[in-house]
């Protein structure tokens, strides 16, 4: 497998650039080095940036999280989130999954999440024996971050209900500031091993690309490229939605693989994810 310095090499190859968040746009604190530059490079070129992210909150959440970070909004076009999808869903009901889930759901997830609901996207109960479904966002921080055990008593409970899950992220879990931590979909795993019915929102299913494409503009897709650090969620994603990928060495991938893993370790890898990146990139920088 290549492994390229930069993204120079690869930026007229493209039109659109659809960019995982944690793990290459940022470390959960703030941009990688370079990050910023490699944006107005690409803009400069004309290029259209959205970036693709399983957070479990609204776009507009996501949005204002960069404002913090220093990230311009004039470096990229748009943003998708599980969280947006998730809302969608919950406020439309098209999706007959959704169509038959009901309005009340116990939530485990923080405070901070809750634009998943708003506007009457759903209500929110504390009994799983009055509600219709779990809304999981990942760890909240009474029972912490670390281990998804703290969180079997509730889930066992929301089980002994036949409560159906969304799962508005799933990640297994992502690197904040250098260190892991887990995510929703680590709580859905348990759920499922309790024999539960789970509908995950986000990457890599095929479907979210398709609001992503949108942001876009529609270009041919064989025209877009997606960049992410983890092979089941970002590379598989793309690929599923008939895009090209290319893996960041940052986040969760310098994390399982070191600073410096060789071509023909990262080869195995992709095999045995059963992805096809055309590269991998060392990080977002041009």
């Amino acid at each position: 497998m290549d492994i390229l310095d930069g993204i120079a090499v690869i930026a007229d190859r493209y039109d659109g650039y659809v960019l995982d968040l944690w793990g290459v746009v940022h470390d959960g604190r703030k941009p990688y080095p370079g990050v910023p530059e490699a944006l107005a490079a690409l803009k400069a070129r004309g290029k259209r940036i959205v970036f693709l992210t399983n957070a479990p909150r609204r776009a507009w959440v996501v949005g204002e999280m960069l404002d913090r970070m220093g990230l311009d909004r004039a470096l990229y076009d748009g943003i998708m989130s599980s969280g947006e999808v998730s809302w969608r869903h919950l406020k439309d009901r098209r999706d007959p999954w959704f169509a038959g889930l009901g309005r009340r759901c116990v939530h485990i997830g923080p405070e901070r999440d809750l634009s998943v609901v708003e506007d009457g996207a759903a209500e929110i109960v504390t009994d799983p024996a009055q509600a219709d479904f779990l809304l999981n966002t990942g760890p909240d921080d009474q029972r912490g971050p670390t281990s998804p055990e703290p969180y079997r008593p509730m889930l066992e409970a929301c089980a002994a209900a036949k409560l159906p899950m969304v799962c508005v992220n799933p990640d297994r879990a992502v690197m904040v500031g250098g260190r892991k931590v887990i995510c929703a979909g680590a709580l859905a795993d348990i759920y499922l091993e309790l024999g539960c019915a789970v509908r995950e929102i986000g990457k890599p299913d095929p479907a979210v690309y398709e609001p992503v494409l949108e942001l876009l503009g529609n270009p041919a897709r064989h025209r877009v490229v997606a960049i992410g650090d983890t092979p089941h969620t970002d590379l598989a994603g793309a690929q599923a939605a008939g895009l090209d990928a290319l893996w960041a060495l940052t986040g969760l991938a310098a994390e399982a693989h070191g600073d410096n893993p060789s071509a023909e370790h990262l080869a195995a890898v992709a095999h045995d994810e059963g992805v096809r990146p055309i590269a991998a990139v060392r990080s977002l920088r041009w």
